[in-house]
């Protein structure tokens, strides 16, 4: 009982560390390896964590480890000096022994080194805000009946934008190729045309042309496109996908679309997300408005959902007659708000125009025509404010 209870007096206090919950999945693994220790040049002290193998030879005191001093083979004569002297070797010169153990044996992770950083250390770095970019309103002037003054209607109203200090753009989708002779550009002697963009997705930035606007010109060879693009995959979005190129350079980008609801309309449709209607004042030029509503819907419930009328807008407005009159009360009648409060009238000036190879608003800048025009920007820039 003496020599147990004196054991127990000198045998070191435990170490109470803070486990860890993968510390017990850490010791298992060291228990799968128990030879570890000794392969790694490591004392006993070290395998101690996992069993020993069979056969294997009997681990050295623990005292070696500590202390570095060898126990005798037989103990002492006396129970002072079994006390006294590990006592006295690790009194004699402590900093001697540690470093010599230090020297002599490499150190060993712990188990809470293996540990991951928990979460309140992990830095988190915070995400950049993201910039808005901003595209252009693409804007399609669209209207199967022909003769509406469509191609007039995007040139001005372009122009019109120009002058109110945006970058415009504008996109002659119709194979007559008037908006690009409005601009005094023969369309048959263009080499590269929206039909090299559509066909063979040449990039649009090689077409596009500098007069009083920007303009992706025409040829006659647009005829041919929907023949052309009949076995291309996404043919429907042809054109949506060459004004991704340019859509951060411009603030409008305005589309003449040729009197049909063929594949180039379609086309013009997908890439819009406003569409404007020129409509004469007549009753055979408002009939076309149902089929292009009846598109349109097709149109959002496969192509674009985000297409939507911007407006009606009258044109080629007679005041002196009475049919004229009546039509602007039926297209008020049946649909309300989404007609236009500018009415554009009748004027030779609009005639002359292109001749010139120039707009309206150029021409004749100080005009009644060019104010129709400058009424309907601010009325469109009005709505995108709003």
């Amino acid at each position: 009982m003496g020599f147990l209870s004196r054991k127990n007096k000198f045998a070191p206090a435990p170490v109470v560390e803070e486990t860890h919950p993968i510390v017990e999945e850490l010791a298992e693994m060291e228990e799968a390896v128990p030879e570890r220790g000794r392969q790694d040049g490591q004392g006993p002290a070290e395998s101690a964590a996992g069993p020993v193998a069979a056969g294997d030879p009997p681990p050295p005191p623990v005292a070696e480890a500590s202390s570095g001093v060898v126990p005798p083979t037989a103990p002492p004569a006396g129970e002072a000096e079994v006390v006294d002297a590990p006592v006295r070797a690790e009194t004699a010169s402590p900093g001697v022994e540690k470093a010599s153990v230090a020297e002599r044996e490499p150190e060993r992770f712990m188990p809470r080194d293996l540990l991951a950083p928990s979460r309140h250390e992990v830095v988190v770095e915070e995400a950049e805000p993201e910039v808005p970019v901003k595209h252009a309103d693409v804007i399609a002037f669209a209207n199967q009946k022909g003769g509406v003054a469509k191609t007039t209607t995007t040139l001005n109203l372009a122009v019109a934008f120009a002058e109110s200090g945006h970058r415009v753009l504008c996109i002659d989708l119709d194979p007559q190729g008037n908006l690009t002779m409005s601009q005094g550009i023969d369309p048959d002697k263009v080499e590269k045309s929206l039909y090299d963009v559509l066909v063979h997705d040449m990039p649009i930035s090689e077409i596009i042309q500098h007069r009083e606007i920007d303009i992706a010109v025409a040829s006659i060879d647009l005829a041919g496109a929907e023949i052309a693009m009949s076995t291309k995959i996404g043919r429907e979005r042809s054109l949506e996908k060459a004004l991704k190129e340019v859509s951060g350079d411009y603030d409008f980008v305005c589309i003449d679309t040729p009197p049909s609801l063929g594949l180039l309309t379609i086309n013009a449709l997908t890439a819009a997300n406003k569409v404007i209607v020129p409509v004469q004042c007549e009753y055979l030029s408002m009939r076309g408005l149902v089929q292009l509503q009846n598109t349109l819907k097709m149109i959002q419930e496969n192509l674009n959902p985000d297409v939507k009328i911007e407006g009606i807008l009258p044109t080629m407005l007679d005041t002196r007659t009475v049919h004229a009159k009546e039509a602007v009360e039926i297209l008020e009648e049946n649909f309300g708000d989404l007609v236009f409060k500018s009415r554009i009238r009748k004027a030779i000036k609009f005639a002359e125009a292109p001749v010139k190879g120039s707009s309206v608003l150029k021409y004749d800048p100080q005009g009644n025509a060019a104010g129709y025009y400058r009424d309907l920007a601010k009325e469109v820039l009005a709505h995108e404010s709003a």
